[in-house]
């Protein structure tokens, strides 16, 4: 693919995947903005669009046998859920309580000629107290009626329509997003202070991770789950 402006970023990042870095180091939103267009995204982050452009094509074409994401758009849904949850969700339930742990020990050492880690701190909360029940929902009310439909077994949910969790689990990943957002900002994109210590520099790498794990995790949902099973929901009704 040859992107230009109207390509959608959603669309870049499942053709190649690593733009995902490329797109992060921006500041540019691909999992819950992949709807958008690359002249849309850049004019709302107020970047020249023919500096992304020519970043986009400096990029290296992965190595041979990486996978694409494009590969997800082929497989069942059944087998997508069961690469998110080992993958995905087992990791934040692993590593959200080890970087609290790094958290608390940074804030008591550094706070005080930190202040910024206060609120990187609520932000942190916040994300922590959000995904855990937002995984249960999809595990125990999305996911299960995704795999019964595709086994062409609809009904039997007190919500309808394969639509409403979805939009519920979209309005929670915007606003994932948008903490991530501020996250970056905040810790000028990771950067570790000259005066931190190897805890800091853990604490930070840690949250860069968990950034872009989110990201990727929120795009398979987005741009391929989510859309793949309104789409079946549909096939089945007509």
């Amino acid at each position: 693919m040859t992107p230009d402006l109207q390509t959608k970023l959603g669309e870049l990042v499942l053709e190649r995947p690593e733009t995902m870095r490329y797109f992060e180091g921006l500041g540019l939103d691909y999992c819950c903005g992949g709807h958008r267009s690359l002249g849309e995204a850049c004019a709302s982050a107020g970047l020249q669009t023919e500096a992304v452009l020519a970043g986009l094509a400096t990029l290296e074409d992965p190595a041979a046998g990486t996978p694409s994401l494009q590969a997800w758009t082929q497989a069942t849904l059944a087998a997508l859920i069961g690469h998110i949850v080992p993958t995905h969700h087992d990791y934040l339930r692993r590593e959200l309580p080890r970087l609290k742990g790094l958290l608390d020990k940074v804030q008591a050492a550094h706070g005080p000629r930190h202040p910024e880690l206060e609120r990187v701190g609520e932000i942190f909360a916040a994300l922590y107290a959000d995904l855990l029940p937002h995984l249960m929902k999809e595990e125990q009310i999305l996911f299960p009626f995704i795999i019964r439909m595709e086994r062409g077994e609809m009904g039997g949910a007190c919500f309808g329509s394969v639509q409403s969790p979805i939009r519920v689990m979209e309005v929670e990943h915007e606003a994932v997003g948008v903490l991530l957002a501020e996250l970056r900002q905040l810790t000028w994109a990771y950067t570790t202070p000259a005066d931190g210590c190897a805890t800091f520099r853990a604490l930070y790498l840690g949250l860069e991770e968990l950034e872009r794990d989110l990201h990727l995790h929120i795009t398979l949902e987005n741009q391929i789950l989510h859309p793949r099973a309104r789409a079946l929901e549909a096939a089945l009704q007509a």
